[in-house]
């Protein structure tokens, strides 16, 4: 480095001035220094492209934990029936809300040759994250026009959690999207954030009719494909436009958009999309847990509220305070109300809060403070990366993983491909608790279905078959005739369980299971 004086008068006083500069290169010219943010900038993109291969690993392998099954059985409905599939899980001609715009693609490209649901739901997989990622960087651009920006807010998403690891679909922790990137509530999300890029886009050249009522319409499928994540989109939408504050003479172009895809949704013809709303009293118990260790769950994400709060010091009206408000209003009365299940819109709370802190990072402003924001924010990330680092267990051999990392990876479920040979498409199977979950997947039906169905107007007494069929003190007249009234034809059981010994025994699964033949 050179130090060369420069004096200047003034009058009666003389100030020195000395200059810093790279020293000359042989060539007479300077040498150029490595800013910070060209270095912050790869390496935040780095690690995003690194935790986003391992997700690619993750989708060769396919993990069934949750409700893979469900959406598995779902494409074999809709291959083997676009038109009229009937239930996705027991033998009975209802709709479903499952039955959506993309599952229904996902049939269609199943009929293919050669392609089995499985493969189809890894390109499901490949297309959910691959929309997710581009959705994200679009609408960061709207928010940011820094480079490094999508990257630090792809990683905030994924990584910006808890200290537990949570999974839950609709939820963008790696861990959950390791499990769910098949799921229609990956492909729905990555909708949403192309939705929100859009809109912004929309609003600012007050864009004219077709615009409005193309986004009316994917508004519409985005509620059909995932009805919880479509609430946090609309969540989003809604305080998109209120941040705009669009001019009046705008307002009923928006208007004509909700209005074409409220007919939509009143048109598609596989299920009465406006039926759900009175489905919530079935599904408050299983969404209970959302509200539960948030601390351990959500802990990390404090780091992006007290983001928000710089965003609202400059504008009172800016769209991630307004979405971070409306997603806490919306879940706050869930937990007050206790109805539960609308704690599925607690990522329109979480969403906006990774993502400032992503944004504070790169925003303008003092050096010091971004240098400040840089080093929580790392930190943080860091914090959430060893807490979910039981997702390696999904790639790699357990023997390789350390073991405290080992103790956070949670197996998958087997499978029970071993009754294939045997059970055909459309059989009845009476199976209960985890195999009633999977054993759709294969083409087969189950008495009772392995997840709540709003649709079904005698679930509850195949419920009440499927406990009394396994009980011990059930005569085997009474197992006769429930096999009778139902079409069963195939039982899963345990081995030496006392309900078998009028059965025939077929197969042996890997974990202790029985395949048995009704007579």
């Amino acid at each position: 480095m050179r130090c060369g004086p420069a004096v200047q008068g003034n009058g009666s006083w003389v100030t020195v001035r000395f200059s810093l500069s790279a020293p000359p290169g042989r060539d007479g010219g300077r040498r150029a220094a490595v800013r910070p943010s060209a270095v912050g900038r790869t390496t935040a993109l780095a690690a995003a492209v690194l935790v986003l291969v391992l997700m690619v690993l993750v989708i060769v392998r396919l993990p069934w934990v949750g409700d893979l099954g469900m959406h598995a059985a779902t494409v074999q409905r809709l291959r083997h029936s676009p038109l009229d599939p009937g239930n996705p899980l027991v033998d009975a001609d209802t709709p479903s809300p499952y039955y959506s715009p993309w599952m229904l693609l996902l049939g269609i490209v199943a009929r293919l040759p050669g392609l089995s649901v499985f493969v189809v739901l890894r390109l499901a997989a490949v297309a959910g994250l691959a929309l997710l990622v581009t959705g994200v960087w679009r609408y960061v651009r709207t928010l940011s026009a820094h480079r490094a920006a999508p990257a630090l807010a792809l990683l905030s998403l994924l990584l910006l959690w808890g200290t537990t690891a949570f999974l839950w679909s609709g939820f963008t922790g790696m861990n959950s999207l390791a499990l769910t990137v098949s799921y229609p509530s990956t492909f729905t999300l990555g909708l949403a954030f192309h939705f929100w890029a859009w809109l912004t886009g929309a609003l600012r050249r007050e864009a004219a009719w077709p615009t409005w009522l193309g986004l009316g319409v994917l508004c519409a499928v985005i509620l059909l494909c995932h009805q919880f994540s479509g609430v946090v989109a609309g969540l989003g939408a809604v305080a998109t436009v209120l941040a705009a504050r669009p001019r009046r003479a705008v307002w009923p172009r928006p208007a004509a958009g909700l209005l074409l895809g409220a007919l939509v949704l009143w048109a598609w013809p596989y299920y009465d999309f406006y039926a759900l709303f009175g489905a919530g009293a079935a599904l408050e118990d299983v969404h209970r847990v959302l509200y539960g260790h948030p601390v351990a769950r959500y802990g990390l994400v404090l780091l992006g509220v007290a983001a928000l709060v710089p965003r609202w010091r400059r504008d009172r009206w800016d769209p991630l305070v307004l979405f971070f408000a409306l997603g806490v209003l919306v879940a706050g009365a869930g937990w007050v109300s206790g109805h539960y299940s609308w704690g599925r819109a607690l990522p329109a709370a979480l969403i906006p809060a990774q993502l400032a802190v992503a944004l504070e990072v790169t925003g303008a402003g003092r050096r010091r403070l971004r240098a400040c924001w840089a080093v929580l924010l790392g930190g943080a990330l860091v914090v959430g990366a060893w807490a979910q680092a039981g997702t390696l267990g999904y790639v790699l051999p357990r023997g390789v993983l350390p073991g405290v990392v080992e103790d956070g990876y949670r197996p998958p479920w087997t499978g029970y491909h071993w009754i294939t040979p045997w059970v055909r498409y459309g059989d009845v199977v009476m199976a209960e608790g985890r195999a009633a979950r999977q054993v759709p997947a294969y083409g087969p039906y189950t008495v009772a279905p392995g997840y709540p169905d709003f649709f079904l107007p005698d679930e509850r007494g195949r419920v009440g078959a499927t406990v009394r069929y396994f009980a011990e003190g059930t005569s085997e007249g009474v197992r006769r005739g429930i096999e009778r009234e139902y079409g069963v034809r195939w039982v899963v059981g345990r081995g030496g369980w006392p309900g078998g010994a009028g059965l025939r025994e077929v197969a042996r699964g890997p974990e202790g299971e029985v395949l048995y033949a009704v007579p």
